[in-house]
């Protein structure tokens, strides 16, 4: 995915935040770009952001909508021909203690961050397949899948399984010549807090609506986070380098190295059952891993 002019991306939630912030990266990069959102209000303002460019067309989807999804990416081949990027990007978030949560605080959660990501790779995998050209997924995961903290168990459990999900892709579809990325961002400008306005009726049940009042004061908090086009072109790196985790906040690294550690301290000191290890060799250990160590370390100067 190193030659992207001419290719075609597709980008959930892409019409606002982060996915704008995409879009306008792969756009710049000589992309066509699908922008896919559930916001008409969002859509006409990327649309005018974007320009109006014939490399871009905006189409409503709802990612919970598999007919919708498959509609949508019908829409995608009709004008740009093949699929070659699909961004899994749309999200919702509520946070507050676990036990306000719902029911239709769970359900709704992980039925855009996780299910959504779902949909995505079950209806445009096989397309991207089909051409043999090649292509990449990435999922728009968060750090807080990856560095766990109190108050986002919902958002933190679909993010996390949305790395896992990339993690178990890679290594089956790179020798299809497909990559598969998480993206993993801290605090980006985004409208994240607003996305209880797309909260459907049947899953307004929730625990967390004094929490949801608070968070739409985070605004006052944007001059310290990235902006969309900072975040944009890091996945943009992220792609052209086929990094298996893009990441865009170094505040991060001793979380990470801290967990990373706890899991390492947690495994018992018995003796390895050197049968066991070898008839099951492939769930002991990821290559991913140990080549994603690699490259990072030959990106860095």
């Amino acid at each position: 995915m190193q030659n992207l002019p001419g290719k075609t991306a597709f980008v959930t939630g892409g019409a606002s935040g982060i996915g704008l912030g995409i879009a306008k990266a792969l756009l710049g990069a000589g992309m066509n770009v699908v922008v896919a959102d559930v916001r008409n209000d969002h859509l006409e303002a990327a649309a005018a952001e974007l320009g109006s460019s014939g490399r871009v067309l905006a189409l409503k989807l709802d990612v919970t909508d598999r007919g919708e999804f498959a509609r949508a990416a019908d829409a995608a081949e009709t004008r740009f021909g093949k699929i070659h990027l699909l961004c899994n990007n749309a999200g919702v978030a509520v946070v507050g203690p676990t036990i306000l949560a719902t029911y239709a605080d769970w359900d709704w959660v992980m039925g855009v961050n996780l299910g959504g990501a779902i949909n995505g790779v079950v209806t445009i995998l096989p397309r991207l397949r089909k051409h043999g050209e090649g292509g990449h997924i990435v999922n728009t995961a968060s750090m807080s899948g990856l560095v766990p903290h109190p108050g986002a168990t919902i958002y933190g459990t679909s993010k996390g399984a949305s790395v896992h999900m990339i993690e178990c892709m890679r290594a089956e579809l790179e020798p299809e010549g497909i990559i598969c990325s998480a993206f993993c961002p801290g605090a980006v400008q985004s409208n994240i807090a607003e996305a209880g306005k797309t909260r459907p009726a049947a899953l307004a049940d929730t625990g967390y609506a004094e929490a949801d009042k608070r968070r739409q004061q985070g605004k006052s908090f944007f001059h310290l986070y990235q902006t969309k086009e900072q975040v944009g072109e890091r996945v943009l790196q992220g792609i052209l380098n086929d990094e298996l985790y893009i990441m865009t906040h170094s505040e991060f690294r001793q979380g990470i190295e801290d967990r990373a550690q706890a899991m390492c301290a947690a495994v018992p000191a018995s003796p390895e059952n050197q049968e066991y290890k070898n008839t099951f060799s492939v769930l002991f250990r990821n290559p991913i891993h140990a080549a994603e160590t690699a490259r990072q370390r030959g990106l860095k100067p």
